[in-house]
């Protein structure tokens, strides 16, 4: 047994414990963004509800099957939709205003709209599609927030603070919730607050990046903790993001997608920041053409069946067929040759049957786009895309280190979608923070500052 599942204290105790420590984080948090409005906590609480596994999945409320869904989810969803529109009436926000700065995330939204109506299934289609709608609406009313690019930071950091410790928790002292094992191998595996492997690996290397990204602007002097000891605890989590990130292993191959999007996002900051020290000015066009070239490796991947050029699953201990990737690519090609332009429509593909056949979905975000939106999806989520990528040039040119870590998620979601899927919704986390990015970027906030 691996010795971190070997409780050595009472679970309730533990519980406690970690409730404390993590409830004197987020205390820490307020303190430094005290001007963070309250009704920010609604975008928290939905991003804490897609970092981690449903309700339906906690309490063992869910439907009969999958299509049905989970009455407690729905009922969680409506109550924080309503909530989060009550805010935007309250403010009067600007939608016009909204649609001409994020145009071509309104374009996807609408067109997901549109494609429920060559589903085959529209109802669940239109159920699906909600869920979209929510995840655009949070998006709307953080562009809301007084100062978006400081609550965005309380908002990660809350998200950090209360789900990485309350993983490892899991893990240990309840290891019935924190982790599975393999159907067929029996081999252990982390799950933390996830539903499943991956789904914590995503979420550590979520947590990775912006506890760097936030020591960073603290040695460069960008950034001022409440207290000295806020960074040391910072440190401490950020040590268990990678613990976890490398599971019962203790292996840097545990993860290897989650583990390279991490490695590719440091490079970003060294490459961006040996830039910034030369005089270098990134373009957009450059920009541009790298997210170019990653759709074009993501989209060819699962038609060729391996990593192509840049295959470094061998250095991942893993095989060409990455964990039979291959197989499951296989057999989804032939379902996106039959409607390759306009796909099955947002959420009409993966029915039960379908994920018995082969799997839960593509285990390619590219590919994912293209059953569900068809190829016209993948072209429009590029197009948004390549708008993204001219507002981190933008930001970086009013606040450096700010476009740093929106260029770093960027590339990071990009590339985790090679052999992950997250490409073609806007709940996914990874997607969440890039559009959370987005909304709190220039044109409105040319002049505004991160302290």
């Amino acid at each position: 047994m691996d010795p971190l599942t070997q409780a050595d204290m009472p679970p309730q105790l533990a519980l406690v414990l970690c409730t404390i420590f993590v409830a004197f984080l987020l205390r820490l948090d307020h303190k430094q963004a005290p001007e963070v409005s309250r009704s920010s906590w609604i975008p928290t609480i939905w991003l804490l509800y897609i970092s981690s596994r449903a309700l339906g999945s906690w309490f063992g409320t869910g439907g009969e099957n999958i299509e049905a869904g989970s009455p407690m989810d729905q009922i969680f969803l409506i109550i924080l939709l309503c909530a989060c529109l009550f805010v935007i009436f309250k403010r009067r926000v600007n939608l016009s205003q909204f649609a001409k700065e994020n145009s071509w995330l309104v374009v996807l939204i609408v067109y997901m709209l549109i494609s429920i109506l060559w589903s085959n299934m529209p109802g669940i289609s239109f159920r699906r599609w909600m869920r979209e709608l929510i995840a655009f609406v949070m998006y709307l009313q953080f562009f809301s927030e007084r100062n978006p690019r400081l609550a965005l930071q309380s908002i990660i950091r809350r998200t950090i603070y209360i789900l990485i410790p309350f993983s490892l928790l899991l893990i240990k002292y309840y290891p019935e919730y924190g982790v599975q094992y393999g159907r067929w191998s029996g081999v252990s595996m982390w799950i933390g607050v996830a539903l499943q492997k991956n789904g914590l690996a995503e979420l550590c290397a979520i947590s990775a990046l912006f506890l760097i990204w936030t020591l960073i602007r603290r040695i460069r002097k960008r950034d001022v903790p409440v207290a000295e000891y806020q960074t040391y605890m910072e440190v401490f989590v950020l040590g268990l993001a990678l613990y976890l990130l490398a599971g019962p292993q203790h292996s840097i191959a545990y993860s290897a997608t989650a583990t390279t999007a991490l490695i590719i996002g440091l490079l970003g900051f060294i490459s961006l920041y040996w830039m910034r020290k030369r005089r270098l000015v990134p373009h957009a066009k450059t920009l541009g053409l790298i997210i170019a070239i990653i759709f074009a490796y993501g989209t060819l991947t699962p038609f060729l069946g391996k990593l192509g050029l840049l295959d470094v699953s061998s250095l991942f201990g893993r095989t060409e067929t990455l964990t039979g990737r291959a197989e499951i690519w296989a057999t989804l090609i032939p379902f996106a040759f039959k409607r390759p332009v306009f796909g099955y429509g947002v959420g009409g593909f993966w029915t039960t049957a379908m994920r018995n056949l082969t799997s839960s979905h593509a285990h390619n975000g590219y590919l994912e786009v293209i059953l569900s939106l068809g190829i016209a999806g993948l072209v429009i989520i590029l197009l948004l895309y390549f708008a993204i990528c001219r507002k981190a040039i933008r930001t970086m040119a009013v606040n450096f280190d700010w476009g740093v870590l929106f260029i770093a998620y960027v590339i990071v979601s990009l590339a985790h979608n090679v052999t992950e899927a997250g490409l073609e919704s806007l709940v996914e986390p990874m997607a969440a923070i890039v559009f959370f990015l987005l909304v709190s970027s220039p044109p409105k906030f040319e002049t505004s500052t991160v302290p």
